[in-house]
């Protein structure tokens, strides 16, 4: 195999940590994105919880679609958790919020 050949093809970590990232990371954070939606949308419990779960299916697809159209990789896992601690904090903030009214 050429070298240039060899630069220009993705390693098999590469890609293995990119399904990672994508299988792993993106079922977190869109439950966590669901939990925060469920959380924050106005209107009836019921429905914001069922309007949040089926938000959650297309984030999941949007969140696969987007690790594999990024190059950098650690703009993948950085941007992943950075996602998931966002919406866990804020899942958490909203929990605390909604208990002490």
């Amino acid at each position: 195999m050429s070298d240039a050949k060899r630069l220009r093809s993705p390693g098999r970590w590469h890609i293995t940590s990119r399904v990672v990232a994508a299988a792993i990371l993106g079922y977190i954070l869109s439950n966590t994105a669901s939990v925060f939606l469920g959380l924050a949308l106005p209107g009836d419990k019921v429905e914001g919880v069922a309007t949040a779960i089926l938000l959650s299916f297309a984030l999941f697809t949007a969140i696969i679609m987007w690790v594999f159209s990024v190059k950098r990789l650690s703009t993948v896992w950085f941007g992943l958790l950075g996602a998931i601690l966002f919406t866990a904090a804020g899942s958490w903030l909203l929990l605390r919020l909604e208990s002490t009214v």
